[in-house]
């Protein structure tokens, strides 16, 4: 196998030493993202907006501005995410109202496998998981940003729009250590031929593709599901965070046996000054 970098002019052949063999390996890995142009920026944080508000609750709001948000989609530049979205759009505009109301809360709500509070993948029910949100809320917090809606601050519609308005970065960095969460959302969907597969399809579409050891990880998770225990959430207990009711039932990875369904709460962030970016302001959005 060809060395991927040629010895200079005099250099004497040894084995590397182990410092230069990991220096050499993390210079490999290790990539800074490619710098985007403002036009990229811009439609990656459209289709990130976009992202958010469709996986948001399809309250009457949100369903009358249908049209207004698939002529968004069919407006955007042509790529992969640009064609998953289409393809949602194309029955999220014409089905019933009630039809999208219930299946948002069969698909999220009544299954563990595709919910989308993210930290439940990576830390299940244990204590780990009350830390996790924590710090992400905090996160949210030095980016001068809070939460607002009375939404968890791993709920995958807020970390969206964090993503979209902090840019590829720091915004993004909760998806990035999330992916494998993300990737089984998707499984989920597509095993159920929800339409809401080709929602996820499109947002994983923007980040680096899994590893080999994403995809065995993966597959762990979805055989035997996230870690459990009965503690760990008491930071959050009895307040504006208070994990909803799908995660209250530890044990296994499977739905609850009896659930009540929530009443919806439409995630968002709000910035501490108001936006002047007319960008921010167009219908696609999602309600303020």
């Amino acid at each position: 196998m060809s060395p991927l970098l040629s010895p200079g002019a005099g250099h004497r052949e040894e084995s590397p030493s182990v410092p230069a063999l990991v220096r050499t390996r993390l210079r490999a890995a290790v990539r800074r993202p490619a710098r985007l142009t403002p036009a990229q920026a811009r439609e990656r944080s459209l289709v990130l907006r976009l992202v958010s508000l469709l996986l948001q609750y399809p309250d009457a709001e949100l369903a009358a501005a249908r049209e207004d948000v698939a002529t968004c989609v069919a407006g955007l530049p042509p790529s992969e995410a640009a064609a998953e979205l289409a393809a949602f759009t194309g029955w999220f505009a014409h089905a019933e109202p009630e039809t999208l109301e219930r299946t948002y809360v069969e698909t999220f709500d009544l299954r563990r496998r595709s919910s989308l509070y993210l930290t439940y993948y990576l830390h299940g029910d244990t204590r780990r998981r009350g830390m996790a949100l924590l710090t992400l809320a905090q996160r949210y917090r030095a980016a001068g940003w809070q939460v607002d809606g009375g939404e968890l601050p791993d709920h995958l519609p807020v970390v969206l729009e964090f993503a979209a308005l902090s840019g590829p970065g720091t915004g993004e960095a909760p998806l990035r250590q999330h992916r494998r969460g993300l990737e089984l959302i998707h499984r989920a969907l597509a095993d159920a031929d929800s339409p809401y597969r080709h929602v996820l399809a499109a947002l994983l579409a923007l980040l680096p593709p899994a590893t080999e050891a994403d995809l065995a990880a993966v597959a762990e998770l979805a055989a035997q599901g996230p870690p459990n225990e009965d503690v760990g959430m008491d930071p959050y207990a009895g307040g504006a965070f208070a994990p909803p009711g799908t995660f209250a039932p530890p044990g296994a990875f499977a739905p609850p046996g009896t659930f009540v369904p929530p009443e919806p709460a439409r995630p968002t962030l709000v910035s501490p000054t108001p936006a002047s970016d007319a960008s921010l302001s167009s219908p696609v959005d999602g309600p303020r």
